[in-house]
């Protein structure tokens, strides 16, 4: 299950040149991510209440082409389990026009601040919604 989420660029986005600023694409990575977990019926805030946490443990991004000042950008996030770790696949257009791409993976840590497996449940939430 792939989602969608849009967003306009900002003015404080951008730098001098009107060009969206590199780092916002990992800021726009995770509003695709949290919009994938709303669209499986759950939350970060619900995962954390019940004690379980995804730290990011590697971030990669691929420029392809810049956005600028007042884009209407298109997320979209896509989710597979690759071992113990969540990966999240991401690509960013401007109409049908890719600009970026990359991922985020992820580990399971509790409440101790201890990296773990997955838990069942949460398995049992994800697996059927990977993107193969």
């Amino acid at each position: 299950m792939a989602s969608q989420a849009q967003i306009r660029v900002i003015y404080g986005d951008t730098d001098a040149m009107g060009f969206a600023y590199y780092g916002n694409y990992l800021k726009w990575f995770e509003i695709g991510r949290s919009e994938w977990f709303r669209q499986t019926g759950t939350s970060y805030r619900e995962l954390e209440s019940s004690g379980l946490y995804l730290p990011v443990v590697e971030a990669h991004c691929s420029y392809k082409k810049p956005a600028f000042y007042d884009d209407t950008l298109t997320i979209r996030a896509a989710f597979r389990f690759a071992g113990a770790r969540l990966r999240f696949d991401y690509r960013i257009f401007r109409g049908e026009e890719l600009l970026t791409e990359g991922y985020t993976l992820h580990v399971c840590m509790n409440n101790a601040k201890k990296v773990q497996k997955p838990p069942e449940f949460l398995r049992k939430l994800l697996e059927p919604v990977q993107d193969l």
